[in-house]
């Protein structure tokens, strides 16, 4: 019923915090270039762009299967289940154990994703050394 609120809420709060961090990177960013490092890596705001990118998206297609099986209305209170009391307790029920578990899940494979992308960053400037070394 709103079980796409979760992933939407945990979204707003990545993009919010994505900006936030974004300042900050930009700061380090200079000084490191000023100390001309070589090493590269993934920025952490990127990463957590592929969090927000994912958490959007789901939510705007959850939201749409919602729309489309009339769970959610153009009109107020604009989801069906707050019309009736008994079905806002289902509903919050849904919210916190079906919308909490998709969140967390997605999280956790962007966490996986994160883990890969930085070790495959990594791998090249490992092969040169070795490499260097023969």
């Amino acid at each position: 019923m709103a079980c796409f609120i979760v992933p939407v809420t945990e979204a707003v709060i990545t993009t919010i915090a994505g900006k936030a961090l974004e300042s900050k990177e930009k700061e380090v960013q200079e000084a490191d270039v000023q100390q001309s490092t070589t090493e590269v890596k993934i920025p952490f705001t990127r990463k957590l762009k592929w969090l927000t990118n994912l958490l959007w998206g789901g939510s705007a297609l959850l939201a749409f299967e919602h729309f489309w099986h009339g769970e959610i209305v153009p009109f107020f209170p604009f989801l069906t289940a707050m019309n009736n009391p008994a079905d806002m307790t289902k509903m919050l029920h849904e919210m916190a154990l079906v919308g909490g578990t998709m969140a967390v899940w997605i999280t956790v494979i962007w966490a996986g994703i994160v883990v890969a992308a930085d070790h495959i960053v990594k791998r090249p400037a490992v092969e040169e050394a070795e490499l260097k070394e023969v």
